[in-house]
């Protein structure tokens, strides 16, 4: 029996380690409900949070999948940025509601599939086959758009899933709780989540005990770009319009939220869980920075310093053990 284990300091180093994250989560939240009281910490707020981190945590998830396999898809800002324009654009021509969303996300599961076959068929690095990806997305857009932002004749029955509530609650708060709850029971309760571990923790045992790897990582990628497909639905539909590069500035978020994850729960293991928490600490900065009249540019600076600490966190979590 490790005797450490009963010493306070090994207690409080375990502690910090495996709810550090969470803790300082709750530590902005106390700090910014000191600083602005009558703003940040109230109820319509809270609720507000919970509808702008929604876009957040939905392509995070994303994330999360891919890099639970060792891999990372730089193309989700193009895609969501791609999805949303698309969407409104069929939107914009009359088709069914339904036809609208379907088309975009059964095109982005196309495109993530290709990207796990470049990569797993003819083993390029995972970063480089989806920025170029995301390059040509980023193309495509603009061609559909001639640059422009799509906002006229949006009928409003494709602004509706952005723009209601039910109560006082946001449906996308709702589809983001949802979603959360699905992705968690798909990585920890089911075999395909095991084999995306299984895989991300050691890709030769995983093929040698007979998994499926080529076909498990692509499914991976494909789940990725739905999930930032719809997210960019999402936000066109809450926008009420779609921009060509509306999707561009969750890239960096959602890794950021992924990483912080990673150092929240399971230590050092992307977890869905942990990435709704790094999610909501990310929109909880921005929320309350935005409140307190800081400068936007300071939020992205934040942002990038959290990436930085989360990759520390972990590494530091795994020489230690």
């Amino acid at each position: 029996m490790d005797k450490s284990l009963y010493r306070p300091s090994a207690n409080m180093s375990r502690l910090l380690k495996t709810y550090g994250t969470i803790m300082a989560g709750v530590l902005i939240v106390i700090c910014f409900s000191i600083l602005s009281p009558t703003s940040f910490a109230t109820l319509e707020n809270m609720i507000n949070i919970s509808r702008q981190i929604s876009f957040l945590v939905i392509i995070a998830l994303g994330a999360t999948l891919v890099m639970s396999v060792g891999e990372f898809d730089l193309s989700i800002g193009s895609v969501a940025s791609f999805g949303g324009v698309l969407a409104a654009k069929l939107a914009v021509s009359g088709l069914p509601i339904w036809c609208t969303f379907l088309i975009p996300l059964a095109i982005s599961f196309l495109i993530g599939y290709v990207n796990g076959w470049l990569v797993t068929r003819f083993r390029v690095l995972s970063f480089v086959t989806t920025l170029a990806m995301g390059t040509v997305l980023g193309g495509i857009t603009f061609w559909l758009t001639g640059g422009a932002t799509v906002f006229e004749n949006i009928p409003d029955s494709f602004r509706y899933i952005g723009q209601t509530e039910w109560g006082s609650i946001p449906l996308l708060s709702i589809i983001m709780v949802l979603l959360t709850i699905i992705f968690w029971y798909i990585m920890s309760q089911t075999s395909f989540g095991r084999r995306l571990y299984a895989i991300g923790g050691n890709e030769s045992a995983s093929r040698i005990a007979g998994v499926n790897v080529k076909w498990n990582k692509n499914t991976a990628f494909a789940l990725c770009t739905v999930l930032a497909c719809l997210t960019g639905i999402l936000m066109a539909s809450r926008l009420g319009s779609a921009q060509p590069t509306s999707g561009n500035g969750l890239f960096l978020p959602a890794y950021a939220a992924a990483f912080l994850g990673m150092t929240s729960f399971k230590e050092g293991i992307p977890n869905i869980w942990g990435t709704f928490v790094g999610a909501a600490i990310i929109g909880v900065l921005a929320n309350g920075l935005t409140i307190l009249e800081v400068p936007t540019f300071m939020q992205d600076v934040i942002t990038g310093l959290i990436v930085i600490a989360a990759v520390i966190l972990q590494r530091l979590g795994r020489d230690s053990r």
